[in-house]
C-alpha cells in the first residue's frame, strides 16, 4: 500500500554519479622496507613508483619492481619524469625512455642526478647537489641565478620552467633563472591549471599569472591542511593536493573534497599524488600506494553492494550484525558480536528488505525479511517473560557486551543466553519493524497473524505491567518506562515527555489497528485525553532546551540534546501518523512532525526526510536527501577519523546540541555512525575495529523506492 499523498508526487530517476571509494595496494616482498619517493601515470594509466630499490610499477593489486623492459630490470633510477604521455627515466649517466619508439637518449656526464624534468622542444632540467643543469640537444649548461639548493620542486611551461627554491619561485628560460615571485612561505609543489600558476606552500596555495606574476587567486589558508606537499593540475579539472594531513580536491568555485584517515588512505602523510586518464587519483605515501577510486553508479547499485554485504557478513541468526574486526579494517578478522541494540538496527535492516519487496517483488529481499523477523519472534521467547523482548541473544559462554546484564534462557538448559535491561530504543524499533511488516511484507491473513500475534504480546506486556516493561527481577527496565508518574513529572524543555507519549501511543494505533479490538483505543485515548499525552506530543520540539536537575537513576536528563531520540521520534512518526485514529489527530500530528523536522532539516538526513514526506510533508528535502545517500561512504568501517585540525570548517563552542561545527561534513569525511548520532561531530571512530552492517543506507533507500520518490 503506497500513501495517497506519496502518489501524488513524480518520482525522480535515479541518476548515475560517481562514486568515491578508496584501493589499498599491496606492497610485494621485495619492496620491504623501499623508501618510495614519487608516482607518475602514463598516457595508458600504467602507474610507476619510484623507490631507492629501482622502478615499480603497479601490477593489478600489487606493486612489485617493474622488469618489463630486460635493459632496465634491476637498475636502480635516479628519478621519473613525465612528458607527452610517456615515462622518462634518470640515470648517473643517461636519461631516457621507453616512449616513442625508444628514440629518446641522452647520454650525460656522470654525476649524482636526483631530478629530472622535461619541456617542449625536450628540454630538460637536471638536479645535481642542489644544483640545476639545462639541457638541450646533447649540450649541458648550468642555471645561474637561483640562490639557495634546488629540490625537486619544478614544473614545465611551454619550453620554460618554473623553480623553487625556499620561498621564491624562479621563472627559468634558457639558462638564466631570474626570481618570478616570492612566497609567505617556504614553496614545497607547483602545478599549471589552465593560464593560472598554484604554488603551494607550507602555509597554504597561491594563484598567480605564470606571464606576469599577478596574484590571480589570493593565498588561501582556509584549507583542510596547509602544510602542502603536492598538487597535481589537470586540463580543465579540480586541483588534488596531497598534504601532511591527507588529499583534497580543490574547484575552481571554492569547494574543498577531504580524504583522510584509513578509510581513504595508508597514511595521511602524503608524498606524491598524480590523477590518471581515467580521473583515478593515486596517492603516495611512506606507508604505499593507495587509489581514490571513482566509479560511475546508480543508488541502486549501491543498494546492491549494501544489501549483499549484510548477507555475507553480517548476518548472525538473523540480525543484522555489527563485525568486530580484532586487525583494524581487515574482515578476513571479524566476527560478529552482540550489541546492546541488535533488536532495534535489526528492525530497521529488516524493515528495509520489506520496502525492497514492496519496491520490487523480488522474493530475496521478503525472505531476508523474514529472516529477521524470526529473530524478532526469538528476542521475545528466550526470556519467558511474556511479551518481553531481549535486546539480543547468543549462544551460552559466547556474549560480548555487558557482561551483567545477560540471563540465561528459559526452558532451553544450558544453551542460550538473552540480554536484558531492554530500552523504549528496542520497543519503538519493533513498533517501526512490525507497521512495516504487517503492510508490506505479510501477503495473507496467516502471515499478518503472525506479526500480530508477536507485537501484541508486547504491547499486552506494557498494559498488565502498568505502562512498565518488566525485567526478570520484577523491575521496570532503566528506560522501558510510559506511566503517566514518570512522563510527566518532565517539564515540557526535557525531549523524553513529548517522545514517551509519542512512542506508547504509537504502540496502541498499531495495537488497534492489527486486531480491531478496542481495548487499545481505549487506553490510548486514556492517556491523550486524561493524562495530557496529546498536549505532550503536539508540544513544540522548540522548546526542548537545558535543563538540569531532572535526575533519573544517575543520568541528567536535561544537561545535553539527545540525538537519539530525533531516531526514536521519527521512526514512531511513521506509526503515529499512519494509524491515527481520526482525520483530525492526524493532521495535528502532521503539524508536530514538520516542527521537529525543520529542526532537524540541516542534517540533510534522507531518513528523516523520506519519513516526513510518508507522513505528507511537500516540502521534505529530496536534494539534500540524495545527496547525503550519494556521499556515504562505501566503507563501513569505524575508522578514527579528525577534522578538528581543518582550518576550511567553522567550528562551534560547546552548546546544548553539541553540534562542534557549522558546516554539514559529507558522510565520507566523518565518522562511521548509526542515524542516532548527531552528524556535525569533529573527531570520532575507534580506529577501524568495528564494521557497520549497512542498513543504515539500505532503509532509507528502499524506503524512498516504496514511498515512488526515487525510480
Amino acid at each position: 500500500m503506497v500513501l495517497t499523498s506519496v502518489s501524488l508526487a513524480a518520482a525522480v530517476k535515479d541518476a548515475p554519479f560517481l562514486q568515491d571509494s578508496s584501493v589499498k595496494f599491496t606492497l610485494s616482498a621485495e619492496l620491504s622496507g623501499a623508501r618510495l619517493s614519487k608516482v607518475v601515470v602514463d598516457r595508458d594509466g600504467v602507474v610507476f613508483v619510484l623507490t631507492d630499490k629501482g622502478v615499480a610499477r603497479l601490477f593489478d593489486t600489487t606493486l612489485a619492481l617493474d622488469r618489463s623492459f630486460r635493459p632496465l630490470a634491476g637498475t636502480v633510477a635516479r628519478d621519473i619524469a613525465l612528458h607527452n604521455g610517456d615515462v622518462y627515466y634518470l640515470y648517473e649517466e643517461r636519461f631516457l625512455s621507453n616512449g616513442s619508439a625508444g628514440e629518446p637518449y641522452a647520454p650525460l656526464p656522470k654525476a649524482p642526478y636526483t631530478g629530472l624534468t622535461l619541456a617542449e622542444q625536450n628540454t630538460a632540467l637536471l638536479v645535481s647537489e642542489g644544483k640545476l643543469l639545462r639541457w638541450f640537444q646533447g649540450r649541458i649548461g648550468k642555471v645561474e641565478g637561483i640562490e639557495g639548493q634546488v629540490g625537486g620542486v619544478i614544473i614545465p611551461y611551454r619550453n620554460e620552467f618554473f623553480v623553487a627554491s625556499g620561498s621564491t619561485v624562479y621563472r627559468v628560460y634558457g639558462t638564466r633563472a631570474k626570481p618570478f615571485v616570492q612566497a609567505e612561505s617556504p614553496v614545497t609543489a607547483l602545478c599549471i591549471r589552465g593560464v593560472e600558476l598554484l604554488v603551494g606552500t607550507t602555509n597554504g596555495i597561491l594563484g598567480i599569472s605564470p606571464n606576469d606574476a599577478k596574484v590571480m587567486t589570493p593565498l588561501n589558508t582556509r584549507l583542510p591542511c596547509n602544510a602542502i606537499t603536492s598538487l597535481d593540475c589537470q586540463p580543465l579539472s579540480d586541483v588534488w593536493v596531497g598534504s601532511q594531513e591527507g588529499v583534497f580536491r580543490l574547484t575552481k568555485s571554492g569547494q574543498i573534497s577531504y580524504y583522510a584517515s584509513k578509510r581513504w588512505l595508508s597514511d595521511d602523510r602524503v608524498i606524491d599524488l598524480q590523477q590518471g586518464p581515467d580521473g583515478d587519483v593515486y596517492v603516495l605515501t611512506a606507508a604505499g600506494l593507495c587509489k581514490i577510486n571513482f566509479e560511475a553508479m546508480t543508488l541502486q547499485d549501491k543498494a546492491a553492494i549494501f544489501d549483499r554485504k549484510v548477507r555475507q557478513r553480517h548476518n548472525r541468526y538473523g540480525f543484522a550484525s555489527e563485525l568486530r574486526l580484532s586487525r583494524p579494517g581487515d574482515p578476513t578478522s571479524a566476527e560478529m558480536i552482540d550489541t546492546d541494540n541488535d533488536g532495534s538496527w535489526s528492525n530497521y535492516y529488516m524493515a528495509s528488505q520489506a520496502f525492497r519487496y514492496a519496491a520490487t517483488g523480488e522474493a530475496e529481499a521478503r525472505s531476508n525479511a523474514w529472516q529477521a523477523f524470526a529473530a524478532m519472534e526469538r528476542l521475545e521467547k528466550l526470556p519467558g517473560l511474556k511479551g518481553f523482548p531481549a535486546r539480543t541473544f547468543e549462544r551460552k559462554g559466547f556474549k560480548f557486551s555487558d557482561p551483567d546484564r545477560w540471563r540465561d534462557a528459559a526452558g532451553t538448559g544450558t544453551n542460550w543466553e538473552w540480554k536484558g535491561h531492554t530500552s523504549s530504543d528496542e520497543i519503538a524499533a519493533h513498533t517501526f519493524g512490525c507497521a512495516i511488516m504487517f503492510e508490506v511484507a505479510a501477503k495473507n491473513p496467516a502471515e499478518r497473524e503472525r506479526v500480530t500475534r508477536f507485537y501484541e504480546k508486547i504491547v499486552g506486556h506494557i498494559l498488565t505491567h502498568d505502562w512498565y516493561l518488566i525485567d526478570s527481577d520484577g523491575k521496570p527496565t532503566l528506560w522501558g518506562r510510559w506511566h503517566p508518574d514518570y512522563v510527566n513529572h518532565y517539564p515540557p524543555t526535557i525531549g523524553d515527555r513529548r517522545l514517551n507519549s509519542a512512542e506508547i501511543v504509537a504502540s496502541l494505533e498499531l495495537a488497534f489497528k492489527m486486531t480491531g479490538k478496542d481495548l487499545y483505543k481505549r487506553k490510548a485515548y486514556e492517556l491523550l485525553d486524561k493524562y495530557g499525552y496529546l498536549t505532550n506530543i503536539l508540544t513544540s520540539v522548540t522548546n526542548v532546551a537545558p535543563t538540569p536537575g531532572f535526575i533519573h537513576e544517575g543520568t541528567d536528563m536535561g544537561d545535553v540534546w539527545n540525538h537519539s531520540d530525533d531516531l526514536l521520534s521519527f521512526v514512531t512518526y511513521w506509526v503515529l501518523h499512519r494509524f491515527a485514529f481520526t482525520e483530525d489527530l492526524r493532521t495535528q500530528y502532521f503539524r508536530t512532525i514538520r516542527d521537529h523536522w525543520q529542526i532537524e532539516k540541516n542534517e540533510r538526513n534522507p531518513l528523516w526526510n523520506f519519513i516526513y514526506m510518508g507522513c505528507g510533508g511537500r516540502d521534505y528535502d529530496l536534494e539534500g536527501a540524495i545527496w547525503t545517500l550519494r556521499k556515504f561512504p562505501l566503507d563501513m568501517v569505524s575508522w578514527s577519523i579528525r577534522n578538528r585540525q581543518r582550518k576550511d570548517i567553522t567550528p562551534l563552542q560547546p552548546n546544548f546540541r553539541q553540534q562542534e561545527l557549522k558546516e554539514l561534513l559529507p558522510p565520507g569525511e566523518r565518522q562511521i555512525t548509526r542515524w542516532n548520532t548527531g552528524p556535525f561531530v569533529l573527531n570520532g571512530g575507534d580506529g577501524g575495529h568495528t564494521e557497520f552492517a549497512g542498513d543504515e543506507y539500505l532503509l532509507p533507500y528502499w524506503m524512498a523506492r516504496y514511498l515512488r520518490i526515487l525510480r
